[in-house]
């Protein structure tokens, strides 16, 4: 780590000045001379590579107000009496009571030191420092303030490590879900960016084909931002050739061909190994300084374990993808065998979009959509005479197909798997009806899931919109007629209205899966 510099600087332009940074001094007096003598002391140098921004206010009230808007304060010298004997004891009350700010380093200065005394000031008012104006020569002025700027310091670095602590710790509960892996490699980014001195740029590459919004890569020698922060923050999914050029591509390049580190003056790339793809890349810019050997070792650590995590996600996801697939495969085998061409598809779409405006979550919208395409599994013990039946069915054909809905549950209710167990109280509960007179258990209004009721809409206005063997396409018109006249019958007023609601997109569903010809 650089050891803490003072440096005075007789002409130096103001582009450097804003490139190096600056740490923000609010000066609270009432006498304007102070603020004068206060900068002509401290205007001239460089606490770790960053000047002082001078910020005025010659009223406690004023005061407030600059801290209510201005959070990035690092040191108060604040004038004890001004408009009133305690103006600055009620700023202190404020910043750290009120405002809850225990950032900033608070240094009293005061024209009548026996006013109060100092050990009650400080211990009362969560005060760093209490001085006589007098005292404070322009050199006990500078070791004061440097003081405060070291503690600043270090209270912030901390603060940024409890933060990508705290993003991580909350990743932990569900490190192997998508989002939560972002949330987890975002938390990383952070805390390493802190301990790398305040890093603001820096981006997490992969050929991994996972995310939110999954990357289309047919290439998978192709590396793309996975997640990002600073000036990367909003590029997900771009590839590598586009978010970096120049040296900056060149040092990706050779990190990711010799499965190694690149450090540079002021960004690093890291190659993190895996077992199931290429690698990753974690790449690092804008460092405010050299990485220390011990930032080096910080960053071999994320190297090596971070991408362990990625590679367990990823397969988690291959499970849950095959899962999926076979489900999916099954219930699209079964509707060519029964004719009804890309229903299945068009209905876990039209299930997913509903589940999603009626507020089930992520997780349960995810769920339903993999366990509709068995819904109608139970139809395979139906006999094909009845089910290719051209005519209107009799009385005992119609209870032979009721049976499907118990033929399917039975089929799936012994699985111990959360969603074989979820597809089979579909197959079983998707003919009920909101009014109790549907089958098979004649279960009415909420006492059935959610799911059900979903699934029940949905597949009834799907089929209605579609051509079958017993009936021709009915048109949009015809077909909200009849959805209409069964709310609160067969149909949940509530998921109803939903879709009527979003019913250009449910059409929008159908017109880019139509049945083949």
């Amino acid at each position: 780590m650089m050891s803490d510099e003072i440096l005075f600087a007789e002409d130096t332009h103001e582009d450097i000045h804003q490139a190096l940074g600056k740490w923000k001094v609010l000066i609270v007096d009432d006498e304007p001379e102070v603020h004068a003598v206060t900068k002509l002391a401290l205007g001239d140098f460089i606490f770790q590579g960053k000047r002082l921004e001078f910020v005025s206010a010659y009223s406690g009230e004023e005061a407030k107000k600059i801290f209510r808007t201005q959070h990035d304060i690092a040191v108060v010298l604040l004038d004890v009496v001004m408009e009133t004997d305690d103006a600055g004891l009620k700023v202190a009350d404020y910043v750290r009571n009120e405002l809850s700010n225990h950032f900033t380093r608070i240094i009293l200065r005061t024209g009548q030191p026996g006013q109060a005394p100092e050990r009650d000031v400080i211990l009362n008012y969560d005060i760093n420092d209490y001085k006589s104006k007098t005292e404070l020569t322009a050199q006990k002025l500078f070791t004061v303030v440097i003081a405060a700027l070291r503690s600043y310091r270090d209270i912030i670095v901390i603060e940024e490590n409890r933060l990508g602590l705290e993003k991580i710790i909350a990743a932990s509960a569900d490190l192997f879900s998508i989002h939560s892996l972002e949330y987890f490699i975002e938390g990383i980014l952070q805390q390493l960016s802190s301990l790398l001195g305040g890093s603001t740029d820096c981006a997490y590459l992969t050929s991994a084909v996972a995310g939110p919004k999954p990357i289309e890569n047919p290439h998978p020698s192709e590396l793309f931002v996975f997640t990002g922060k600073g000036e990367y923050l909003h590029k997900e999914g771009q590839k590598l050739e586009n978010v970096l050029s120049g040296k900056q591509l060149t040092s990706c390049k050779e990190a990711l061909k010799n499965k190694s580190l690149v450090y540079e003056d002021e960004y690093l790339v890291a190659y993190c190994k895996s077992k199931s793809n290429r690698g990753s890349l974690l790449y690092m810019s804008g460092l405010p300084r050299s990485p220390s050997k011990i930032d080096k070792r910080l960053v071999e650590i994320f190297a090596q374990n971070v991408q362990i995590a990625f590679d367990n996600v990823l397969l988690n996801k291959d499970i849950e993808d095959t899962q999926r697939e076979v489900i999916e495969r099954i219930g699209q085998a079964m509707e060519h065998h029964f004719g009804g061409g890309k229903h299945v598809l068009r209905l876990v779409k039209i299930c997913e979009l509903l589940g999603r405006k009626v507020g089930l979550s992520a997780d349960e919208v995810k769920m339903l959509g993999q366990a509709v395409p068995l819904h109608d599994i139970g139809k395979l013990k139906v006999p094909d005479l009845i089910l290719d039946k051209h005519s209107s069915l009799n009385e005992q054909e119609r209870e032979v197909v009721k049976n499907h809905a118990e033929f399917g549950y039975a089929l799936l209710k012994d699985s111990k798997r959360p969603l074989i167990k979820t597809a089979a109280l579909i197959a079983r509960d998707h003919h009920e009806y909101w009014n109790g007179k549907g089958y098979p258990r004649g279960l009415a209004g909420e006492d059935i899931h959610i799911f059900c009721r979903i699934t029940a809409l949905a597949d009834a206005y799907d089929a209605l919109r579609h051509k079958r063997h017993y009936k021709e396409a009915w048109p949009l018109e015809k077909v909200l007629d009849n959805i209409n006249s069964q709310k609160g019958k067969q149909f949940d007023p509530y998921i109803v209205d939903v879709l009527m609601d979003n019913i250009e997109s449910i059409e929008r569903i159908i017109a880019d899966n139509p049945d083949p010809q």
